[in-house]
Order: C-alpha cells, then sequence, then structure tokens
C-alpha cells in the first residue's frame, strides 16, 4: 500500500519518557523470553459511545433528541432498525478502515446503550493488541470526524444507563493445558492480590462505572464466577467444561490504556507481579502532571 500509518513512543527533548508512554513498561513485562515460556494471548473488547455536539457546550449521544432520553434499555443490544440503532454507518466505516490498515480486528456489535458500539480486538500475542487498539481508536476518531461525530470512551457518561468497558480476554500456556482449571484458580488468585492496584489503574472514572449494577461487578471487592456478567472475572462455560481455556477481565474501563491492562493482567497471573510497582509509580507522575495542567 502507499501510505502508513505509524505508531511511535513518545518522550521528551531531553530524551526521559513522558508520564503518558505506558508502552515503555510494557515492553519491559512482554520480553521476549515471557512470551515464549508463557504465551500470552489477548482479545480486547472496545466500547464507545458516539456523541454529536449541541450548541457549543454539550455533547449529546448520536440519535438521541436533545436533552430527551429515549426507551429503557433492552432493545438496542445487536439491535436492528432506525428506532434502536444509531451509527451503524460510521461503526461499518471503521471496521473497513481497520481491515485496510491490516488491524487485527474481529468483530463489531452495537451495545446495550443505545448511540453505543463495540469492537474486539485480538486474538492477538502479547503486546500486540495494546499496539493495535491505539491504532483502532485513532481510526475510529478520524472516521467519526468525517460523519461529524465525536466518540467518547468516558466509562460512565450518564448515570442510570450501562457505561462503556474494555473487557480484556485472556488465556496463557498456562491456561490452555490446564487440568480441572487449577492453574486459572491459580491465576485469578494473582489478580485478586492486585485487585485494589489494578483498578486505580484500569481508567479514569472507573469507580464510576463499577457500581455492582448495570453488569458490572463491585469496584472494591475481586470476585469470579462462570458466566457471571456482576463478576470481576467471567469464566466462560466452556472453559469451565473443558477445564481449560481463557477468561475475562471485565474491570478495564472503555479509556483503559491497554498496555497498562495487558501488562498487569500478564504481570499478575504469571509473572509474580513483577513491574507492577513501577507502573503505579509512573501513574503517580501522571496524576502529578495532569493537577500541573489543570
Amino acid at each position: 500500500a502507499p501510505n502508513k500509518i505509524v505508531l511511535c513512543e513518545t518522550q521528551y527533548n531531553d530524551k526521559v519518557h513522558t508520564t503518558t508512554n505506558w508502552r515503555r513498561l510494557a515492553t519491559k513485562i512482554f520480553t521476549e523470553k515471557n512470551c515464549q515460556e508463557h504465551e500470552p494471548w489477548f482479545g480486547i473488547e472496545q466500547e464507545y459511545i458516539l456523541t454529536k455536539r449541541v450548541g457549543s457546550q454539550l455533547d449529546w449521544p448520536l440519535g438521541w433528541a436533545p436533552g430527551e432520553f429515549p426507551g429503557p434499555q433492552g432493545m438496542y443490544y445487536c439491535g436492528t432498525g432506525s428506532k434502536y440503532v444509531y451509527g451503524r454507518e460510521i461503526c461499518d466505516a471503521h471496521y473497513k478502515a481497520c481491515l485496510n490498515a491490516g488491524i487485527e480486528i474481529y468483530g463489531i456489535n452495537a451495545e446495550v446503550f443505545p448511540g453505543q458500539w463495540e469492537f474486539q480486538i485480538g486474538t492477538s500475542k502479547g503486546i500486540d493488541v495494546a499496539d493495535h487498539l491505539w491504532v483502532a481508536r485513532w481510526l475510529l476518531k478520524r472516521v467519526a470526524e468525517k460523519f461529524g461525530v465525536d466518540v467518547t470512551f468516558a466509562p460512565k457518561p450518564f448515570m442510570g444507563w450501562n457505561g462503556s468497558g474494555a473487557h480484556t480476554n485472556y488465556s496463557n500456556k498456562g491456561s490452555r493445558e490446564d487440568v480441572d482449571m487449577k492453574n486459572i484458580v491459580k491465576q485469578l488468585d494473582g489478580l485478586a492480590q492486585y485487585h485494589l492496584t489494578c483498578q486505580k489503574l484500569y481508567g479514569e472514572g472507573n469507580e464510576r462505572r463499577l457500581s455492582g449494577g448495570y453488569e458490572t461487578s463491585s469496584y472494591d471487592k475481586f470476585t469470579y464466577g462462570v458466566m457471571s456478567r456482576k463478576a470481576s472475572v467471567r469464566i466462560p462455560q466452556m472453559t469451565k467444561d473443558n477445564g481449560r481455556g481463557y477468561y475475562e477481565d471485565r474491570r478495564p474501563s472503555a479509556n483503559v490504556d491497554p498496555y497498562i491492562a495487558a501488562s498487569l493482567i500478564f504481570s499478575a497471573t504469571c509473572l509474580g507481579g513483577v513491574h507492577i510497582e513501577e507502573f503505579e509509580a509512573q501513574y503517580e507522575k501522571f496524576r502529578e502532571e495532569r493537577k500541573k495542567q489543570e
């Protein structure tokens, strides 16, 4: 193809990496040795809401009458018909753009919130899932711009309605070759150990989304269960029946940095939590910089 999209890491002019450059830390976790030994695979379900500017200040969901609310949730998820689905042409155009760009995108669907959509990146190996998701997000905003529409990845822009997440499906050599889910349970214990750390780093404003309602788990308590949308980690029925396979971390918010989510999950489940403290330290620096900018 004659055109290229380049994803770059960022640093200041003194060659110090920016506090938003989470890829640098992720490469410490997704080393060639670690990936060859554990073979981490990821699939991330990226939810988002399409919005339209009303006046000069208000961003309102696409398809909603300004200042009004549509009918209750129930008819919009994977829906059809113009009464229930808003923005499919944008979602389809984004999907095609990702395919043309070589993004590892594997599906799309309308979501529970009217005007909300989801696309899926992966199955991808290691750090690739985050690389591909970042470029896919950028393409989504560029495509939506062509239609005069904006995109929000905010985890809970409207109380009383479903929020937006980035459910992260994950497996590794140990979970795929497991027997009776013994290794999987051990890995989940690793995630439980770092639960509060994950919650702090899984996206700004995520505490509003993880209320225990609207198909979410509790922000404060780590849980897992088979086919449970209210658990922190959902175990598919197929994984339970086979005693091996993948599981789904439902905690990450739609605005999570995918390098953080993938790194914390891999480190907590296979690497004994290595480098997680460095992620926490960089996050504190990031927050300090944000406060100065405000």
